[in-house]
């Protein structure tokens, strides 16, 4: 509660990353990985492709993939990002790169307008992860392929439950990290052909990883406190270290448009 009103879940994800934007651009989780070049090389001969960022965060999947597209569109809720897309686009002379504003559970876009949706660590925010999968399928045209990356969950319940309560205490809009399998099941029960699929791990540093996101001092104390008293399995699979950084995991899955018609709800 803010000036004694309550904040939605789309107002906290505005109010959370608008005041970062300028730290997601710099941050070296989400400006490098090898998960990035490998959706660059995706587009190899997808030169009139459309695409569609969703929840592009400070751009850096958008950049990765306009140098080989007809068009990208950065979408995202919070107004400072996409300022900062913008900003930085120009700064690398992406001219096919623009940026609309909005929520993933409801997209502002015709059916069959996109020839790939991709969307990167953006997901485990999304309040309403069906809904937000039936409009992926909707603005995709009927062969278009979607492509996720995310933070996932693992399939123990003890250390999905560990792992949701740091990212929560971290991060008040965050949702919900998902397994791997329950994508695919997700995926496939909304009409999606699943492609591949993959999994790797990326360490965490504490200390950026709360700062990036200006954590409330009094979180954080929560987060070390907990970390301090997780059960050995916890320690051992996340290789807790002694400053609380952590090693999580990420997740690639890829998805073809089935050629099938949904009911809608």
């Amino acid at each position: 509660m803010e000036g004694g009103r309550m904040t939605s879940h789309a107002g906290k994800v505005v109010e959370q990353f608008g005041k970062v934007a300028d730290s997601y651009l710099s941050s070296s989780v989400h400006s490098q990985g090898a998960d990035l070049e490998t959706v660059a090389g995706k587009f190899s001969d997808s030169a009139q492709a459309s695409v569609l960022d969703l929840g592009c965060g400070a751009g850096h999947l958008s950049f990765a993939v306009a140098p080989h597209v007809r068009s990208v569109i950065a979408y995202d809720l919070s107004p400072e990002m996409l300022g900062v897309v913008l900003q930085e686009a120009q700064r690398r002379n992406l001219g096919n790169i623009v940026t609309r504003e909005g929520r993933a559970e409801g997209l502002p876009f015709a059916g069959s307008s996109f020839d790939w949706v991709c969307t990167r660590y953006s997901a485990h925010h999304w309040s309403r992860v069906s809904t937000a999968i039936r409009e992926i399928r909707r603005v995709l045209k009927p062969a278009g392929t979607f492509v996720l990356i995310d933070t996932s969950a693992p399939d123990s319940v003890l250390l999905d439950t560990h792992l949701q309560a740091i990212e929560l205490f971290r991060d008040g809009s965050h949702v919900r990290n998902y397994t791997q399998r329950q994508w695919v099941s997700m995926l496939e029960q909304q009409g999606f052909e699943i492609r591949a699929h993959d999994q790797w791990k990326i360490r965490i540093d504490f200390k950026s990883w709360v700062e990036r996101m200006r954590t409330p001092t009094s979180h954080v104390a929560a987060i070390i406190s907990l970390l301090e008293k997780v059960p050995e399995e916890v320690r051992d699979y996340f290789q807790i270290a002694k400053d609380g950084s952590f090693y999580l995991d990420s997740l690639l899955v890829e998805a073809k448009r089935a050629p099938i018609a949904l009911e809608e709800d």
